[in-house]
C-alpha cells in the first residue's frame, strides 16, 4: 500500500465514536480500528498482542487471499505465530476442489478441539471454498461448535467487521453469501514475498467444467476495472515488487463482463508499460479462450514470462465433451502447435485427470498420445475423484479405483521421463533467474526461477534474493538445475 493510501486509512484518525460508513473500503478500515482497540486492551490485560496462526489449502488465488487476510491481521496489531499451540487466533482458508480438501479440515478442526480446551480464549475462523457449501456450514454448526466465525469466499473483504462481531458479541458469527457482483480494492496484504506478488484480476468461473465445484463456491466470472488492476501493480512495483502473477480462474476470459470490455491481451499491453516491472505471468488459461491476439501479445513482449500454464484434462475428444471443455484434442493440439511457432522456447505445463466416468482404454492412449506429442516440462496429474455437487459425481460408469490408479502410474512415468528430457534443451546456455530464496539444503546456495518457471540453484549470497541475474545452467537434474554466475571479464 503507498503512502498515500496508508494515511488516508490511518487507524488512529478514524473517529471511533461515530457509526461506521456504508462505503467499502472505509467501513472495513473503521472495523480494523475497532479490531486494534480490542488488540490494545488484550495486550494490556495479557501482557502480550495476541497472535495468529493461518493455515492455506488450495490454489494460489486462496494463497493470494490469505495474504490479505494477514495484512488484515498485521494491522489490526496481531503477531504471528509458529503454529496452531502458540495462537489465539487460528484461521484455515479452506479449499473443495476435491472431498479430500474437506476430509484434512475436519481433522485438523479435531486436533484444534484439543487445544481449545487448554486454551479457551482461543478463537478459531474458518473461510474459503469449503465454507460455500450449506452442507459443510451445517455440519460445523453441529459437530464443531467451538468454532466462532465462519465466512465464504464473496464477502472476505469483510474479515475486520466480521472478527469485531465475534469479540464484541461473544457469539458465533456465521456470515455466508451465495453470490456478489461486489469487489472491494485498497485492502492490506502482508506479502510472503516482497519482490513478487499476485494481484487477482477477476473473480469466479462460467465454464462449469462438468467435474470442478469451483463455479459453485466461487461465483460466477466478475472482471475487476482495467484502472484497478493498472493501479495496484503500479504500488506493488513502487514497494519493491519486480514480479507479478495475473490470478483468475480463466484469465483468457478476462474483461468480457466489464462496462467497456476490453481483452486479457489489452490489458497485458497496459501492464507491459509500468516502469520498474520486470517479469509478468499469469494463470489459468483455458484452451478455449485463448486468442491469436493473447499469443502474439506474448511473442512480442519483453516482459511476459515463457511459461504457459494450459490445462488439458485429457486427449479424449469424447471424454473432453463429457468434461464439458469445449475443444477437442485436436483444436488443443492446434493451438500447441500456433503457441510453439510463435514462441519457439515456450514452457509449457498442464493438469490431467486419469480415470473420468465412462474413461476407456483407448480414451487413455488418447491422452498419452497428447503427452508424447506435446513434451510438456511438467503436468500436474489427478487421480479422478467424486465431487458430490458436481455433474460428473453422477455419471454411470465411474471407472474401478484399481485401474484408475495403473493408469495414472503409466502417465506420470511418461510425464516424468518427457520433462527430465524437455529441461535439457537449457543446459550451457545462460539465462537470467530471479532469486527468490535460500536454499536450505545447500549452505552458501540460493533458490530462484528461469522466465520459463524452471527451478534453479546456484551458489550466491541473500543480497541477491529478489534480484535477477545472469546464471550458468550447468547440469540438469530431472526437474531443476544447478548453476553458476558467469565470471565478469
Amino acid at each position: 500500500m503507498s503512502r498515500k493510501m496508508y494515511d488516508k486509512f490511518d487507524l488512529d484518525k478514524i473517529d471511533l465514536s461515530k457509526e461506521p460508513s456504508q462505503e467499502e473500503p472505509e467501513r472495513q478500515y473503521y472495523f480494523m480500528a475497532k479490531c486494534r482497540k480490542w488488540v490494545r486492551e488484550f495486550e494490556r490485560k495479557n501482557g502480550h498482542r495476541p497472535c495468529f496462526f493461518t493455515q492455506t489449502f488450495g490454489c494460489q488465488m486462496n494463497a493470494r487471499d490469505s495474504e490479505k487476510l494477514e495484512g488484515i491481521l498485521s494491522i489490526i496489531g496481531f503477531a504471528k505465530a509458529d503454529s496452531e499451540e502458540a495462537a489465539d487466533l487460528v484461521l484455515y482458508n479452506t479449499c473443495t476442489v476435491r472431498e479430500h480438501a474437506n476430509l484434512k479440515v475436519y481433522g485438523r478442526l479435531g486436533y484444534l478441539k484439543t487445544i481449545k480446551k487448554k486454551n479457551p480464549h482461543m478463537l478459531i475462523a474458518l473461510c474459503g471454498c469449503m465454507m460455500q457449501e450449506e452442507t459443510v456450514v451445517e455440519k460445523i454448526k453441529k459437530s464443531y461448535r467451538f468454532v466462532d466465525l465462519v465466512f465464504g469466499t464473496h464477502n472476505l473483504y469483510k474479515f475486520a467487521e466480521l472478527l469485531y462481531n465475534r469479540i464484541s458479541s461473544g457469539k458465533i458469527t456465521i456470515d455466508i453469501w451465495q453470490d456478489t457482483d461486489k469487489i472491494v480494492e485498497e485492502l492490506p496484504a502482508d506479502r510472503k514475498y516482497f519482490f513478487k506478488s499476485g494481484v487477482n484480476i477477476m473473480f469466479g468461473c462460467n465454464n462449469f467444467c462438468s467435474y470442478c465445484i469451483v463455479p459453485y463456491v466461487r461465483g460466477r466470472e466478475r472482471s475487476r476495472e482495467p484502472e484497478q488492476i493498472i493501479s495496484e501493480i503500479r504500488r506493488l512495483v513502487e514497494s519493491g515488487v519486480s514480479e507479478i502473477m495475473l490470478l483468475g480462474q480463466n484469465v483468457n476470459s478476462y474483461g468480457k463482463t466489464l462496462k467497456n470490455p476490453i481483452t486479457f491481451a489489452e490489458l497485458l499491453l497496459e501492464v507491459e508499460k509500468i516502469e520498474g516491472l520486470k517479469r509478468i505471468r499469469f494463470m489459468t488459461s483455458h484452451p478455449k479462450d485463448l486468442s491469436d491476439e493473447l499469443i502474439q501479445v506474448m511473442k512480442s513482449s519483453k516482459k511476459i514470462c515463457h511459461q504457459l500454464h494450459l490445462p488439458m484434462q485429457s486427449g479424449s475428444s469424447r471424454i473432453l465433451k463429457e468434461m464439458n471443455r469445449k475443444y477437442t484434442k485436436e483444436s488443443y493440439l492446434a493451438l500447441v502447435h500456433k503457441i510453439r511457432e510463435a514462441i519457439p522456447d515456450i514452457s509449457l505445463t498442464t493438469d490431467i485427470i486419469v480415470g473420468f466416468p465412462g474413461e476407456t482404454e483407448e480414451d487413455f492412449a488418447e491422452t498419452l498420445d497428447v503427452v508424447r506429442k506435446v513434451r510438456f516440462d511438467s503436468a500436474f496429474t489427478f487421480l479422478y475423484s467424486k465431487r458430490t455437487g458436481t455433474p460428473a459425481a453422477t455419471m454411470d460408469n465411474q471407472v474401478p479405483e484399481q485401474i484408475v490408479k495403473e493408469r495414472f502410474d503409466r502417465l506420470l512415468k511418461e510425464v516424468q521421463e518427457i520433462a527430465s528430457e524437455q529441461i535439457q534443451r537449457f543446459e550451457g546456455q545462460t539465462l537470467e533467474v530471479l532469486a527468490e530464496e535460500k536454499n536450505e539444503q545447500l549452505d552458501g546456495y540460493l533458490t530462484g526461477r528461469l522466465s520459463h518457471g524452471i527451478v534453479v540453484h546456484f551458489a550466491g549470497g541473500e543480497d541477491l534474493i529478489g534480484k535477477i541475474i545472469p546464471v550458468k545452467l550447468t547440469q540438469a537434474r530431472g526437474f531443476y538445475y544447478y548453476g553458476i554466475q558467469p565470471i565478469e571479464d
